[in-house]
């Protein structure tokens, strides 16, 4: 890993720590040693770098091809662990990126909402994380993420309220699962149901204000 991998992590914990109460719960769920799928709910910017801070283990994240266009931004994003995505379809480079490294033992987060939900709430996912765990049979960590949406933006107003209150923030680790074996081809019902599971798992880590569609999955765990 990069020097800015390193680096940046240590760093998100001092820049994060005048805004907000940072509370990791459920480290014991988290094996020794990957690779790990990791997949999470989406609220905020702060979210990538933040859940792969909070996972003691070595992990990339994919992240919108959008912060990759610019050069600086790029460099940051890219040498912290980033792979490009394009978002909405299929984007098949990616997802062989994501496999190299999880054969590499090398963890991947992923944030299946396919952007910010603008209420908070989980939003329906994308089935990519599903087709990801079926072909590579690596183990499942559902991770959820609270409290990311009060940081609202950089502008100075809202920075000083989160000074002046710190908003807690939650990141609350689940139990991995394995996935259910993949037999030859990966037909679009097996993914989402597979999704559906995954989904309800981080649901079930959240208050319930944050469960979104989610929020009646009878399969989800703690």
């Amino acid at each position: 890993m990069h020097w800015v991998y390193y680096f940046g992590r240590v760093v998100i914990h001092i820049l994060v720590f005048p805004f907000a109460k940072w509370e990791v719960k459920g480290l014991e769920n988290v094996p020794k040693k990957g690779p790990l799928l990791i997949v999470c709910n989406h609220l905020h910017l702060a979210d990538p770098p933040m859940v792969a801070a909070s996972i003691p283990l070595k992990c990339v994240f994919m992240a919108k091809e959008e912060l990759f266009r610019s050069r600086w931004p790029r460099f940051w994003v890219s040498n912290f662990g980033a792979i490009p995505v394009s978002r909405g379809g299929v984007d098949r480079e990616a997802i062989r990126r994501a496999e190299d490294f999880l054969k590499k033992g090398v963890s991947l987060i992923i944030f299946p909402e396919g952007g910010r939900s603008q209420t908070a709430q989980i939003q329906p996912a994308f089935t990519g994380a599903a087709l990801i765990a079926m072909r590579t049979g690596v183990n499942v960590l559902p991770v959820s993420i609270s409290g990311t949406e009060k940081l609202k933006n950089m502008r100075l107003k809202p920075l000083l309220w989160c000074v002046f209150h710190r908003p807690r923030i939650t990141v609350n680790i689940g139990q991995p699962f394995l996935p259910p074996p993949a037999d030859g081809k990966l037909p679009k019902e097996q993914r989402q149901l597979l999704m559906n599971d995954i989904m309800g798992r981080i649901a079930a880590l959240l208050p319930p204000e944050y469960r979104g569609v989610y929020g009646g999955s009878g399969n989800a765990q703690n």
